[in-house]
């Protein structure tokens, strides 16, 4: 829309400049040739009656001269060039770009999930909605950037995020669901207008602050998710586990099953190796579903790709047998597992300080702001501050800041400061998360997806999600797009880079899926990949 209005500020100050310089000429002509002078005021009057072709006025009969009517033609001529040319370049699409500009303000959904706002996180939200195909619509109070979503192809509309009319507008008494993402203050306005609308209708909140999740479900919120503080959790007990040797945060189905990811550190005895040679499916009978190489996920690692000291694993197996991987994941140097700086004290910051706390390790915080819980007031991207800090000395340090590049940035810092500490990095894009392994961080973790899986688990009828704080997604769901057909002809790793763990049918927990395995109708299968993979498979098979 600015690129309109400075094209038609442009043509106003050109049309302006031609009508002085023929009022210049006009005046020079008369006195010259008809021995008439003009005011400049009386010439401007006459070129603009010229121009707009409205008339000549009193001087018609004056113009007596050739060169004074050749002057005055070349007017009238520019005069109608200027209304064939403003038309079709200026006017029409003016008023095309506003009818295109302007947001819609209703929806003709049904049985659908309405969002409000749309944020950095709803990306991932969306992801997993579009793959089990439920349909959706943003609300949001910014007009122009529904009207962007609109032009990228997403459902969006526009309105006041706690008024009735809006919500009326979503067609929120005929949805499905409501989700509400702003800010706990608004959020709790918005469950009340909802819930006013319809009883029916199943209303999520997102909160920040754990004090308000009483109040939210009082004002008529079904369902609460706390991303922040799971994130938190999650950061902190990565940054615990790569130092030991002990098997934690696996999903286990039986005794004989379990998956998990797990980080390689930078002198274990796995770097240098590719998984082929490192004997993980062979010698220790562990199935490599798939790898993270740089934040790039490979779902069936081979000879080109080598292990080094940030790829994550991705692995199913016995639980001794992962046990003795994750052991062989640990580097060989001494390291002191008894303190760990934070960075950013908000609260996935504070809730990693409390589950660090719980575990018995020692923290070191450094924030901007200078408040209770606070070590070190300062820039995690300031070398005095690191200092301070004693970074060097730390076993790990998280960085839990709110803005992606700040945090790229004290990525960079740290790898100078304090070359051999594992840095554990809160994203809140997941499109960012292979600029921070690129930056050096060992392990990262984004708010978006957190937040999407989170949602998703509720929202989506028939898919459990199993795994929402870890970099590899893990859902339970059924799959009647492949019922009746073998795995091996299916060949989903080959179609969505997912591997199918287990298969739950009835009270049997079924392993030993090789590719003649069939595929029931009432099935339950357990699958794992990246979150892009998972929505591959999602929409393929379910």
């Amino acid at each position: 829309m600015n690129h309109w209005w400075r094209r038609i500020a442009l043509s106003l100050v050109a049309v302006l400049v031609l009508v002085l310089v023929y009022a210049w000429l006009y005046r020079l002509g008369m006195a010259t040739f008809e021995d008439e002078p003009r005011t400049y005021a009386q010439a401007i009057r006459t070129v603009i009656e010229t121009l707009t072709t409205a008339g000549f006025g009193g001087d018609a009969d004056d113009w007596q001269s050739t060169p004074m009517n050749l002057i005055v033609i070349v007017m009238n001529l520019t005069g109608v060039l200027l209304v064939f040319l403003a038309l079709p370049l200026i006017v029409v699409p003016l008023f095309q770009q506003a009818l295109e500009d302007r947001p819609p303000e209703s929806t003709d959904l049904t049985d659908h999930v309405v969002i409000c706002s749309y944020t950095p996180r709803s990306d991932v939200l969306a992801g997993e909605l579009e793959a089990a195909g439920v349909p959706y619509v943003f609300v949001d109070d910014d007009a122009e950037l529904v009207v962007d979503l609109n032009n990228e192809g997403t459902n969006a509309i526009y309105g006041e995020l706690d008024q009735e009319e809006t919500l009326r507008a979503a067609n929120a008494e005929r949805a499905d669901a409501l989700v509400t993402d702003i800010d706990d203050e608004t959020n709790a306005m918005v469950i009340l207008t909802a819930r006013e609308l319809s009883s029916d209708l199943t209303i999520v909140s997102v909160v920040e602050d754990d004090e308000v999740a009483s109040y939210h479900r009082y004002a008529g919120a079904d369902e609460i998710v706390r991303p922040r503080h799971v994130l938190g959790r999650s950061l902190a007990t990565k940054a615990t586990t790569t130092v030991s040797a002990e098997l934690r945060d696996t999903i286990e189905f039986s005794e004989d099953l379990a998956v998990t990811e797990l980080l390689v550190q930078e002198h274990s005895d796995l770097v240098g190796q590719t998984i082929p040679e490192s004997g993980i499916r062979d010698r220790m009978g562990i199935t490599v579903i798939g790898a993270w190489f740089s934040g790039e996920f490979v779902p069936v690692p081979g000879s080109e790709n080598v292990i080094d000291g940030n790829t994550v694993l991705l692995v199913a197996g016995r639980r001794d047998d992962l046990t003795e991987l994750k052991s062989r994941t640990v580097s060989a140097l001494r390291h002191n597992p008894d303190r760990i700086v934070v960075g950013g004290y908000g609260v996935v910051g504070r809730t990693a300080v409390e589950t660090l706390a719980s575990g018995g390790v020692s923290t070191c915080v450094v924030d901007l702001a200078d408040e209770p819980g606070v070590d070190i007031v300062g820039s995690v991207t300031d070398e005095s501050a690191l200092e301070a800090a004693a970074v060097d000395d730390a076993r790990a340090i998280i960085l839990t800041l709110d803005d992606d590049s700040t945090t790229i940035y004290a990525t960079l810092v740290l790898k100078q400061v304090a070359p051999e500490v594992e840095i554990i990095v809160r994203a809140n894009e997941t499109e960012n998360i292979p600029k921070f392994y690129r930056a050096g961080a060992e392990y990262v973790l984004s708010l978006s997806t957190v937040t999407g899986r989170m949602l998703g688990s509720i929202l989506i009828e028939g898919e459990e999600i199993l795994t929402p704080e870890t970099q590899f997604e893990l859902i339970r769901t059924t799959a009647p797009g492949i019922a009746g057909r073998s795995l091996g002809a299916v060949d989903l790793r080959a179609r969505t880079g997912c591997t199918v763990v287990a298969v739950e049918r009835g009270e049997e927990l079924l392993t030993d899926l090789g590719p003649e395995f069939v595929v029931h109708e009432d099935d339950m299968l357990i699958v794992a990949g990246s979150d892009e993979a998972v929505n591959r498979f999602v929409a393929f098979a379910c």
